[in-house]
């Protein structure tokens, strides 16, 4: 893979085991992982509103797209945002395997994800970095059920019933604190995030819930912040398509917990990513 405006091929190698902290790898505040699959219609708009929204901030920041194997341009979109915006490109994963394998490349003090179609207003972000630097949190989740949370748009009402219905289960079999675990916002200390991803299984939609879980598992400090939905929310998600196989992977993730499978890793962990991401950077 090519970096823009060079002929040189860079590979960015999966490392084998990581340290759970080593602040030597720090180099910035904040990374902000964003995953994509076919995204050349969406992502420009969602890169240019986070790069002014970031600039403004003033923070010493950096975006990472994670291409999961996209037919179309994506890849090829941060090279225009400047030197804060990269790509990693790997094979078709899943959602949670992009999110996985950005999380464990990203060399910010606070690392956080989103979503390719920017669906909150930023300043929930800013909010999450306040809660881990200031107050001194591991995790930050983004709730649309806690008070303070607004929708500027409306949602179709099948979807909200289903995300009311899906709500339901993952307070019965993830958490009764954290019960929107589908909300695309989550912030994370970079000593929380590499101890979750690097922990983490799921690659399909459901590996939201799979990281609600281990916070708790891990016993990780965590708050909740509310978010403002500022867009139509257009998903990949079906859910006559989605919701079972969601749902068996949340079970799986009981499963793992109950055979020991998360906790035997404690300091060095090996990543659990059958891929090898290629980055691309813009010049």
């Amino acid at each position: 893979m090519k970096l823009a405006g060079s002929s040189k091929t860079v590979f960015l190698k999966t490392p084998t085991s990581l340290e759970a902290d080593d602040d030597r790898l720090v180099d910035h505040d904040l990374t902000l992982v964003i995953p994509a699959y076919n995204e050349e219609a969406r992502l420009p708009k969602t890169l240019a509103d986070a790069k002014a929204y970031l600039d403004d901030w003033g923070i010493n920041y950096r975006v990472l797209v994670v291409d999961d194997g996209s037919r179309d341009a994506t890849a090829e979109l941060s090279s225009s945002y400047g030197r804060r915006f990269s790509t990693i490109c790997q094979p078709n994963g899943g959602k949670g395997s992009a999110v996985r394998n950005g999380m464990l490349c990203a060399t910010g003090r606070v690392v956080g994800f989103t979503d390719a179609d920017l669906p909150y207003d930023l300043n929930a972000l800013k909010s999450a970095y306040q809660a881990i630097t200031e107050r001194k949190r591991d995790v930050v989740f983004g709730s649309r059920t806690v008070e303070g949370a607004k929708s500027n748009v409306e949602r179709q009402w099948m979807r909200t019933l289903a995300s009311f219905v899906f709500r339901s289960f993952m307070a019965l079999l993830v958490s009764r604190q954290v019960t929107d675990t589908q909300c695309g916002l989550k912030v994370f200390s970079r000593r929380a995030a590499r101890k979750i991803f690097s922990r983490a299984t799921v690659n399909g939609f459901a590996f939201d819930a799979e990281v609600v879980y281990l916070t708790h598992l891990l016993n990780l400090s965590f708050e909740k912040v509310p978010v403002t939905l500022v867009n139509d929310y257009s998903t990949t998600i079906s859910l006559t398509r989605n919701a079972i196989p969601m749902l068996m992977d949340v079970v799986g993730v009981r499963f793992h917990s109950l055979w020991g499978r998360y906790l035997p890793q404690i300091d060095v962990i090996p990543v659990a990513a059958a891929t090898q991401p290629v980055a691309r950077k813009a010049a």
